[in-house]
Parts: C-alpha cells; sequence; structure tokens
C-alpha cells in the first residue's frame, strides 16, 4: 500500500448537490427555493430577530429598569455595632481589613460610618465614608477617623 493508492472507501464519498444546472438534474426551475418572495432572490438576509411581520420577542416585553453605573453604595455600620464589633474582637482599631476578614462586609463593599447609638469608648476608625454625627462623637470621645 502506497500513499498514491490510498482510496476512501466505496460509498463514503457522495457528490455535491448541484443545483441550477437545468430540468433533467432534478434540482432546475426554481433551483431550490421555491416561488418568489424575498428568500428565493439573490443577497436574500433576514434582519435579526425579524419574526416575518409579527411584533418580535424583544419588542413585546415591557421594558424595565435601569442599572445607573455611577451610584455608589455604601454598608451603613453604627456606631453602636463598632462598639460591639470593638468588643468581640477585643481592639480599638477598626479598618477595613478588621471588617473583610471577620465577615462583616465583603472585599469590594464600600463602608459608610453612621451616628446612631452610643459610643462607650475612643475607637480609631477606618473608613470609606464618615457621617457628620458620627465624626464628632468619635472624636468627642477621643477616636480619630480616617477616611481611605
Amino acid at each position: 500500500m502506497q500513499l498514491h493508492n490510498l482510496k476512501p472507501a466505496a460509498g463514503s464519498v457522495k457528490g455535491k448537490k448541484r443545483i441550477a444546472r437545468g430540468q433533467g438534474s432534478g434540482r432546475g426551475g426554481t433551483s431550490t427555493r421555491g416561488h418568489k418572495g424575498a428568500k428565493s432572490r439573490s443577497g436574500y438576509k433576514s434582519k435579526r430577530a425579524f419574526e416575518g411581520g409579527q411584533m418580535p420577542l424583544q419588542m413585546r416585553l415591557p421594558k424595565r429598569g435601569f442599572k445607573n453605573p455611577n451610584k455608589v453604595t455604601f454598608v451603613p455600620l453604627n456606631l453602636d455595632r463598632l462598639v460591639e464589633i470593638s468588643e468581640k474582637l477585643g481592639t480599638n482599631e477598626l479598618s477595613l481589613e478588621t471588617f473583610i476578614a471577620n465577615g462583616i462586609v465583603r472585599k469590594n463593599d464600600k463602608v459608610k460610618i453612621l451616628g446612631t447609638g452610643e459610643l462607650t469608648k475612643a475607637l480609631v476608625i477606618s473608613a470609606h465614608a464618615v457621617s457628620k454625627s458620627a465624626q464628632e462623637s468619635i472624636q468627642a470621645k477621643g477616636g480619630s477617623v480616617n477616611i481611605i
């Protein structure tokens, strides 16, 4: 057996359909395209999501919602919650890394300190944002706030 003697198995290779080569071929006349209409003509291309004149699905469904890409959402942490966290962890320094490590916020969350509740001790806090009332009460107790 040599390369120039190789042939495919009998019946495994079929000839290409030759359309539009006369009536005797069985595929003459309309050349398998049916009668008239846009689909029978050369250069036909259907529009994306075209449903034959019926209202397309994406136009039948109601328009809903809008997601503002510029909106910044914060995870709120109140002063009383910060006191609980600092007592639980036994530390006066609360940073973003501390919150993430203890499962209080997620890695990509932004933290804002809010002024609800009473502060019982001085805390050193790092956060993305702080309300005025929270900042005043933290500084009144002798603590400090670092804005990241």
